[in-house]
């Protein structure tokens, strides 16, 4: 069943040079429980889509120039800062990059969790004491009722972003938006994080959007995966499918940049060439200029997101022909 429905979202930044597009026609539908991963480039949209279904992007500079949001129905655009605001919480919930500038210095960690708490539910210190301590050890903080004291600078980075989460689903919501869980942690607390963002989904039966570079990240916790690049959608598909047969070049290029344990070579491949700045983005595919499977046509306008059967879904021309 749909919790989750995003159709044809499309955000704008006032800047010098004027309204630039930051995402365009962003469309899909999130499943209760289900994990879908958005992957792509820093500077493809991924986080701008987070924040708009938060309702946290800054207006203005920001603008919503198109789309609806709904969730289990409600169409969130339609909100007032107030009804947002009792959403967040015990609806949805963001782990935001970076948990040393997310989490408040000057607060100790028992605090900010009790006080997530106490906004949404009239509840005793005590009783949101108890709930917040049980939360960090639903998270892995060992001695938790001794760290509620510890302020965030007291943590290792793996710490503080177990407590992120545990502020995060103090709530119960029904869907956790994790936005770079795993950035700045070395490879084993990332897989424990990752593991553990996928037990708290099967004891909470929430659903989970994670939004990453890594596809490694992907392959590990995602159901399904939509990919991202300059503000567009150029891949949706389900994560297996995705894996054994990218319809996308651009897809294609960030799964060549993953090392395996079969490959015997001294450097890792990379995509050419940058990410197109919003306000110069290139007519027709934007991948076009760094794409080497690029023709003539593929200026000539944007690709529509065709239907390749089993939910899989890309915007490219020349799909069936580089199919693999």
């Amino acid at each position: 069943m749909t919790l989750l429905s995003v159709e044809h979202l499309t955000t704008a930044f006032r800047t010098e040079r004027g309204e630039v597009t930051a995402i365009e026609d962003i469309s899909f539908t999130l499943d209760r429980g289900e994990v879908m991963g958005i992957v792509g480039e820093s500077g493809s949209g991924k986080s701008v889509t987070a924040l708009a279904i938060m309702g946290l992007l800054p207006m203005p500079p920001a603008r919503i120039l198109g789309g609806s949001i709904r969730f289990d129905g409600t169409d969130l655009l339609t909100l007032s800062d107030k009804a947002m605001q009792r959403l967040r919480g015990p609806g949805i919930a963001m782990v935001f990059q970076e948990p040393m500038t997310s989490l408040n210095p000057v607060f100790t960690i028992g605090d900010q969790i009790i006080e997530t708490i106490k906004a949404h539910e009239r509840i005793s210190e005590r009783d949101a004491f108890a709930r917040a301590v049980q939360m960090l050890e639903k998270v892995g903080i060992p001695s938790a009722a001794t760290r509620m004291t510890d302020y965030p600078h007291q943590l290792s980075g793996g710490q503080r972003q177990r407590v992120m989460l545990a502020i995060a689903l103090v709530c119960r919501p029904r869907l956790l938006i994790a936005d770079e869980p795993t950035t700045a942690l070395d490879v084993t607390i990332q897989a424990q994080i990752l593991d553990l963002i996928l037990d708290l989904r099967d004891e909470f039966g929430m659903a989970v959007i994670i939004i990453t570079h890594n596809m490694g990240v992907i392959a590990e916790t995602a159901d399904r995966v939509l990919v991202t690049y300059a503000g567009r959608v150029v891949e949706q598909a389900p994560v297996n499918r995705l894996f054994d047969e990218p319809l996308h070049p651009y897809t294609s290029g960030l799964l060549a940049c993953v090392p395996t344990l079969e490959q015997e070579q001294d450097r890792l491949l990379a995509i050419p060439g940058n990410l197109p700045e919003p306000a110069r983005r290139p007519p027709g595919c934007r991948f076009s200029d760094r794409c080497e499977h690029a023709v003539a046509a593929c200026r000539d306008g944007l690709p529509p997101l065709d239907d390749f059967g089993a939910g899989h879904r890309a915007a490219c021309i020349r799909a069936l022909e580089l199919r693999r």
